[in-house]
């Protein structure tokens, strides 16, 4: 591995781990009033909730997302990027899901320009000053950075995954060895993710993940939350 991989790797490890100042641990995309209402009750449950955020949820569709904001930073097209900031905003199913999204992209914007400033973050400021969406953010600090867009997907996807899972072990409950188990068993479905998400245009992005929305929108008025989504 040569000095330049080495300082790109780092940097991702970085950026994606729960040390990293976004906030990640006080969200979890609906997933608590799933549990609430017994939707997810068990692992078995959870392990199909965590395949269909890869397979067509928005965890799907923040992918093509960071993978387009990524090509438009490396390729230095201002209004390439312009147009993934804005149907990143408009591709949020509930006012949580904008608030999750908004807040960790403004958060991470913030820490990389203290830490890791580069050119293409400054870039994205210009073009978008306030309420950055979070796939956004590291796509283009990504880019930034010459982490290459494969891995800097993958890594994302599984920090995001990583996070609901976390979240799950807290909500189900599950214990430490079944949260691994999750991880473990969805390995293919990133891979999978990741490359159909590699080439895809934002024209043909499309999701189907109705129930998960419906419940992101349910916690808004839910009495008791241990998270803010």
């Amino acid at each position: 591995m040569t000095a330049g991989e080495d300082m790109a790797l780092y940097r991702l490890l970085c950026w994606l781990s729960p040390a990293f100042p976004v906030g990640a641990f006080s969200y979890s995309q609906g997933l608590e009033s799933a549990v609430s209402t017994k939707l997810v009750a068990n692992e078995t449950d959870m392990a199909a909730w965590l395949n269909d955020t890869l397979s067509g949820g928005q965890l799907w569709s923040d992918a093509v997302i960071f993978a387009r904001a990524h090509d438009a930073a490396c390729s230095r097209r201002h209004i390439a990027l312009l147009d993934v900031v804005t149907s990143a905003r408009a591709f949020q199913p509930s006012a949580e899901f904008r608030l999750e999204s908004f807040s960790q992209g403004e958060a991470f914007c913030t820490a990389v320009k203290q830490s890791w400033p580069c050119k293409a973050i400054d870039v994205l400021r210009q073009v978008a000053p306030d309420n950055v969406p979070y796939p956004v953010a590291v796509g283009v600090a990504c880019a930034g950075h010459g982490i290459g867009r494969s891995q800097a997907l993958h890594g994302w996807l599984h920090a995001s995954e990583s996070n609901l899972d976390s979240a799950a072990i807290r909500l189900v409950p599950l214990g430490q060895n079944q949260g691994q188990r999750l991880l473990a068993g969805i390995e293919p479905a990133i891979r999978t993710a990741r490359d159909h998400a590699a080439d895809l245009p934002l024209s043909r992005l499309t999701t189907n993940s109705q129930m998960a929305d419906i419940c992101s929108m349910q916690h808004e008025t839910q009495h008791t939350r241990l998270f803010r989504s």
